[in-house]
């Protein structure tokens, strides 16, 4: 009987022989890189869903504007099976207007955003704040009958900061960590969760808190939370210390709070959109290679780095795809994804209709890989292999063919919060890859600050040269992509 360890070197052997079997059609190659560098037009999908939509949170006006937007151009490049597939996801929402401002003793505007669907307050809201950041849980339940309407701070002074962004696993000579994830920019333990239920059951008129950024950099995110939600302000930290530390040296303070926003409820579906290009091999077309990208973003900025790069990057990997007359083997399948900011919705919905249980047993035997963009920005530098040794030595081989483009190397690492982890979870393959990381976490990643002088239009690209050359490399392997 063969021992493990010898077991274990035959089956890498194996993935070894399977990479080096598959030559590397650089006719193609070219193409791809003449098109995609000569002739992009990855900076106006990025433009038009930047300057022209702006934020595009889930379900709101705006977005469902992306959604015909993206829709009518994969149309016009002449992809096949354009569709979209609707899924419930709720009301969406959109801000209207917004004033933080102290009053007294001086004035001064300050800056904060509210959460991603908060309620609208009456009109102006002009009080002294009640703050319970150095207030023990005592003296908290007493002051519990004047929070009715009134302006509540609700943390401490915010001491602690995110200062680094995660690491790079690409640099020369690293490994990369075994799981690559953002940092946790949030207190969502169970005490900060019961004095927040707390307050909001109090009918206080509206919550104030800080975030963990800095110099006026502010990360907001948010949650429909129902008709007995109550309207919530995220401030920049340095403001909001700056009113706490007031209020503790006894000095009078007033500020005057005002939100007002809609909610989107005639149409409660969110959409996938989905493209394809055909596969042609008469045994291998059924078999699917699929990229994918969110085009939802958060509300304070205009989604810029998170994800209109990324979604911009896999539609322009298709038309590059189409415009070069790429006949695949496999059929290559985009997939642009919806409330993923809300926790990988629309991909996981997508999958569980497709890839998930008996039903759908064959499609998913014959779904070979997918390629997600969304953690960070700018060039692709490498991908997170996830463990996978067989895609791996495939990987390593065709990332080489982009060295000149500015590629890395690939690793071993495991990456969180973004699409593929519902392929993952399906037992497909699914990666993401290496991005620049610097000043995403710090600076533009769920902030006011995701706009698109962070983005380089050389980079983007780049990245669509590499992801058109990884489908096409993908669809026409002898086999599906190794599985873990």
């Amino acid at each position: 009987m063969t021992s493990r360890s010898n077991l274990v070197s035959l089956v890498f052997l194996g993935f070894a022989l399977t990479a080096s079997a598959q030559t590397v059609d650089r006719q193609m190659m070219a193409k791809i890189r003449a098109e995609g560098l000569e002739h992009s037009q990855v900076q106006k999908v990025f433009d038009y869903l930047t300057i022209d939509i702006g934020p595009r949170l889930t379900n709101s006006p705006a977005y469902l504007s992306a959604v015909k937007f993206v829709t009518q151009q994969l149309q016009d490049w002449g992809l096949s099976n354009v569709h979209d597939e609707p899924w419930q996801f709720g009301r969406g929402w959109t801000l209207d207007k917004l004033t933080v401002e102290m009053a007294e003793p001086r004035y001064a505007p300050l800056i904060g955003y509210a959460e991603g669907w908060s309620p609208a307050t009456p009109g102006d809201i002009v009080a002294e704040p009640i703050y319970l950041g150095n207030k023990s849980a005592a003296e908290i339940e007493a002051l519990r009958p004047k929070m009715k309407g009134a302006i509540v701070m609700l943390s401490p002074i915010q001491k602690v900061y995110v200062t680094e962004d995660r690491p790079q696993p690409s640099l020369p000579g690293a490994t990369g960590p075994e799981t690559l994830s953002p940092p946790a920019l949030f207190n969502t333990g169970r005490e900060a969760q019961q004095l927040n239920t707390l307050v909001r059951n109090a009918g206080a008129g509206v919550i104030l808190r800080p975030n963990v950024l800095k110099d006026g950099t502010v990360y907001v995110t948010g949650r429909d939370n129902g008709p007995s939600s109550v309207p919530s302000i995220i401030m920049d930290s340095e403001h909001y210390n700056e009113i706490a530390r007031m209020i503790e040296h006894g000095r009078p303070v007033k500020l005057r709070i005002n939100v007002q926003a809609t909610f989107q409820e005639r149409d409660t579906s969110a959409y996938n959109i989905i493209a394809e290009i055909p596969g042609t091999d008469p045994v291998l077309k059924n078999q699917v290679v699929m990229l994918g990208a969110h085009v939802d973003s958060w509300h304070t900025g205009v989604g810029a780095t998170d994800n209109a790069d990324g979604t911009s990057v896999m539609m322009e990997a298709m038309r590059i795809l189409k415009t070069v007359g790429a006949n695949p083997r496999r059929t290559i399948r985009l997939g642009i994804w919806s409330g993923e900011e809300q926790g990988l919705l629309g991909s996981k919905e997508w999958v569980k209709r497709h890839l998930e249980g008996d039903a759908n047993k064959d499609e998913r035997e014959n779904f070979s890989v997918y390629l997600n963009m969304d953690n960070g920005t700018n060039k692709v530098y490498g991908f997170g292999m996830e463990n996978n040794e067989g895609a791996r030595a495939i990987f390593d081989k065709w990332l080489a063919e982009f060295q000149d483009l500015g590629a890395r190397h690939n690793t071993n690492t495991h990456i969180t919060s973004t699409d593929h982890l519902s392929f993952l979870a399906a037992g497909v393959p699914g990666f993401n890859p290496f991005q620049d990381y610097e000043g995403y976490d710090v600076r533009t990643h769920h902030t006011n600050m995701d706009l698109a002088d962070h983005v380089n239009p050389d980079d983007l690209k780049q990245a669509a040269v590499v992801m058109a050359g990884f489908a096409w490399n993908a669809a026409m392997l002898d086999e599906r992509m190794p599985r873990k």
